[in-house]
């Protein structure tokens, strides 16, 4: 089930919270909770995706992109992930969560976050994200002149760029 209680909670935790620039960081903290494990005792790998969640939405909020696809009746949709999973995270560990926008170009956003419990990280997750209209995906500069903000788009990291360059020989739909 997804942890709705646990939104709310970060939602009333960060709302008032200063807002945020684009490609700053959101920052955030979790417990790994018994109903979070898998058959190992650890953090459960679907579980972790959807705690990232918990550390993308008020991220979304504090920027001011939430409003706006209010505002324009849009939808956010992940569109592709690679996660890294490194170091594991057991029942009542508490973890921080990083989240930040790496950057965009014409069609997504890049969105980067992390989990760590003191100086280790513990799992990366690189996520290709999109936000969406009645007829498709949304241009990112027009969702950032709906945000109202004016920024030139920043280079995406070479590590990001090769993600999406490997992601585009892929063959769609798979041949299985």
């Amino acid at each position: 089930m997804y942890p709705f209680v646990r939104l709310i909670k970060e939602m009333i935790v960060h709302r008032k919270a200063d807002g945020l620039g684009i490609l700053d960081t959101h920052i955030s903290h979790h417990i790994c909770w018994p109903w979070d494990l898998d058959l190992w005792r650890e953090l459960n790998n679907g579980r972790t995706l959807t705690l990232y969640d918990l550390g993308r939405v008020p991220m979304a909020t504090r920027m001011g992109l939430s409003g706006a696809v209010l505002k324009n009746r849009w939808g956010m949709a992940v569109a592709g992930a690679s996660v890294r999973y490194r170091k594991r995270v057991t029942v009542f560990q508490k973890i921080q969560m990083r989240t930040r926008v790496v950057g965009w170009d014409d069609r997504f956003v890049y969105i980067e976050q992390s989990m760590w419990r003191g100086d280790t990280c513990t799992s990366h997750i690189l996520l290709r994200t999109a936000v969406t209209g009645k007829h498709g995906i949304v241009p990112p500069d027009k969702v950032v002149a709906a945000m109202g903000i004016t920024v030139d788009r920043p280079q995406l990291p070479d590590w990001v760029q090769t993600w999406i360059d490997a992601d585009h020989t892929r063959p769609w739909p798979p041949q299985m």
